[in-house]
């Protein structure tokens, strides 16, 4: 059948449309989008060059059922009991409409601004259907709120940001709109502050996590007038080891730089599955363990040990990493120090003279590690061993085999854990870490 006068080929989709649809094939068309909340997304920042994070969490896979059928399951994760826990304390510091948080908010942050008395603070309904619309309808809240020049608390509020092309939704525990148009982000978390601090790692963690919401508020508050989002948040946290809530200030002006700087270098996700061999898809319910693991492969990652507390694919890239003899398994600045050696063998083989350009400084800096190394062993290896004779024990209760003594550092190794120290060249007991420097 000809076209009709005028009437021309179909239009083809739009972008938008034609990614959404190329996400959904490579998740698989019936399981539904995982959702990449604040914390993912600031791991995913904290490490821009992973093509496969960004892929697989633009796409919304299930990373951690991807890993269970991959043969690398994380072992790690939030416990029931600390889920319940974690409600329970954010459910007292919102109660009676807020009444404790805002407290908190107007001793730490509150400015010029007078204190709210009790039913003086709005808090606005933010239901509305689907995703796009509850972050339309905070993003009204947060208008009416700033326009109204009085105390909002808005309960979990939801926000959009761009993240290598597609949409991610975040849900901060709540955002405080001040008499004065600011607006404050508050992080409520479960592990204690314990005589006005906390754990460092945790709270860094918590600083990142904040600045993603802080990002994304700021894309609302370029259209709100008067509106200004406070690099300042207030972390929340159960005094001591009771269920009180006790707050502190975290300035995230650092962490806010570096996700933005991070967010752009991240590749677009369009790019990245267009480069995908045809029919590549990670529906662990329809795909057998090869298959993913050819999928997963297809795309480049950039393992680095940092992973291991933040992604749940880390266990298979590091074995993926370690099988490759990858000098990134053993840590970012070691990969660093090393140039063009890539691999352990390559290294190795520097280090002992058999490759290598001698003018190369990282070359001729192993070279010199090695010499040392070997000269230190020489020196040692008469004052720690005595021969004795064949069989005998020594003070300890080891036994001596062919008159050398056992080394102290392979004691409760046995004689087949001392040779295969001995055979791999290093000192009997001691374990490279994962960052690559250090023993214990």
């Amino acid at each position: 059948m000809s076209d009709s006068l005028g009437s021309g080929p179909a239009p083809a989709p739009p972008p938008q449309t034609t990614l959404r649809r190329r996400l959904a094939e490579l998740r698989g068309p019936a399981v539904a989008p995982h959702p990449l909340d604040a914390r993912a997304l600031a791991a995913l920042a904290a490490n821009p060059g992973c093509r496969r994070r960004a892929l697989l969490d633009g796409a919304g896979v299930d990373k951690a059922a991807l890993a269970t059928a991959l043969g690398s399951p994380a072992p790690f994760g939030q416990s029931q009991f600390a889920f319940m826990r974690g409600n329970a304390f954010e459910a007292k510091v919102k109660a009676d409409g807020g009444t404790e948080l805002m407290r908190l908010v107007s001793e730490r942050l509150g400015g010029q601004s007078p204190a709210p008395a009790p039913g003086e603070v709005l808090v606005p309904d933010l239901s509305a259907a689907g995703p796009e619309g509850r972050t339309a309808r905070t993003a009204l809240a947060l208008r009416e709120a700033t326009e109204a020049g009085a105390w909002a608390l808005l309960d979990h509020p939801l926000l959009a940001l761009e993240v290598a092309g597609s949409p991610a939704y975040l849900e901060p525990d709540a955002v405080v709109v001040h008499p004065d148009g600011r607006w404050t982000v508050v992080e409520i978390k479960s592990f204690p502050m314990i005589d006005g601090s906390a754990d460092a790692a945790k709270v860094g963690a918590a600083a990142r996590q904040a600045a993603v919401y802080v990002l994304a508020l700021e894309r609302v508050a370029v259209r709100t007038a008067g509106a200004e989002v406070g690099h300042r948040v207030l972390l929340v946290c159960p005094k001591d080891f009771s269920n009180l809530p006790a707050a502190s200030v975290v300035d995230v002006r650092k962490q806010l730089s570096v996700t933005r700087r991070q967010l752009t270098r991240l590749t677009r996700i369009e790019d990245i599955a267009a480069a995908l061999p045809e029919g590549t898809t990670f529906d662990v319910d329809h795909c057998s363990g090869e298959q993913l693991t050819a999928a997963v492969e297809s795309v480049s990652a950039a393992y680095a040990p940092e992973c291991l507390a933040a992604c749940e694919l880390a266990f298979h890239c590091r074995a993926r990493a370690r099988t490759a003899e990858a000098v990134e398994a053993l840590g970012r600045s070691v990969r660093g120090e090393l140039g063009g050696l890539t691999t352990v063998t390559a290294v190795l083989a520097a280090a002992h003279g058999e490759a290598g350009d001698p003018a190369d400084p990282t070359v001729a800096a192993l070279r010199r590690a090695a010499e040392l190394r070997a000269e230190a062993l020489a020196s040692a290896r008469p004052r720690n061993s005595e021969r004795v004779p064949d069989g005998a024990r020594v003070p300890d209760g080891e036994q001596v085999h062919d008159g050398e003594q056992v080394p102290g550092g392979a004691r409760g190794m046995g004689s087949a854990g001392a040779a295969g120290a001995s055979a791999r060249g290093g000192v009997p007991g001691q374990v490279r870490t994962e960052g690559g420097g250090g023993c214990r």
